[in-house]
């Protein structure tokens, strides 16, 4: 990789209680690269983001665009650009798909105009603007996932990190969403997608991280990694 990264983890370690959960672990996203972590439950892949969002307490250090942000709060760094979609998704349940999209745009400079980036989600996600007045409760699980992700675009990142946004949707709703990640992806915008599902997520990256018992193990580009099985021999480093 040439030039300042996008994002830089260095070192970055945290720990739940006695339990490491997260190694000292390093890696970075290019401007507008898609970088994949791919590892089994368990082998510190949430604890990595939510480190990297400052959700959880960590040591090491975080550069955004070649500053160093360690210091600067969750609020901080999603006002730098840096917005995370958790598993779960963390929807409001009994907020309309509206009203959950607007909170995503906390983050718009006087002038902006508030409207023309629902457009842009409905642009990609077509049935949220549908399910516009409908209750986030009531949507399917892919719809809830494309109101999370949607709401997390109101915010207009320069780094969009998402972890495991195809865990409990049927194979083709997870390949429609990955596939709208994967055209924003074409459009600029720099993703770190964490995801236990290898196939998919492989045919959208550029490199990929495996991380396994609470660290790194390998670093490859996707070209290199043909099938699951490529892998696995990673998993129990």
């Amino acid at each position: 990789m040439t030039g300042t990264p996008l994002i830089e983890l260095v070192d970055l370690a945290a720990a739940y209680g006695q339990v490491q959960a997260l190694k000292p672990t390093s890696l970075t996203v290019a401007e507008g690269e898609f970088v994949t972590v791919l590892g089994p439950n368990g082998a510190g892949k949430s604890t990595m983001l939510r480190a990297a969002m400052r959700l959880t307490p960590a040591s090491g250090r975080v550069r955004f665009r070649g500053r160093d942000i360690t210091r600067l709060s969750t609020h901080g760094r999603a006002r730098e650009g840096i917005i995370l979609v958790q598993e779960g998704r963390g929807l409001f349940g009994q907020m309309s798909v509206r009203e959950n999209l607007i909170l995503g745009a906390y983050t718009i400079a006087a002038g902006e105009s508030v409207e023309a980036r629902l457009e842009e989600v409905f642009r990609l996600f077509p049935r949220l603007k549908e399910r516009f007045g409908q209750t986030a409760s009531s949507l399917s699980g892919g719809e809830q996932q494309m109101l999370a992700i949607g709401r997390a675009l109101m915010a207009k990142p320069k780094l969009l990190m998402l972890d495991e946004p195809s865990l409990g949707l049927a194979p083709r709703v997870a390949a429609e969403i990955l596939d709208t990640l994967g055209t924003l992806n074409r459009d600029g915008l720099g993703i770190l997608l964490v995801e236990q599902k290898a196939p998919q997520a492989l045919r959208l990256a550029k490199r990929v991280y495996v991380l396994s018992l609470g660290g790194i193990v390998a670093e490859l580009a996707a070209s290199e990694v043909g099938s699951h099985h490529d892998l696995s021999r990673f998993y129990l480093h």
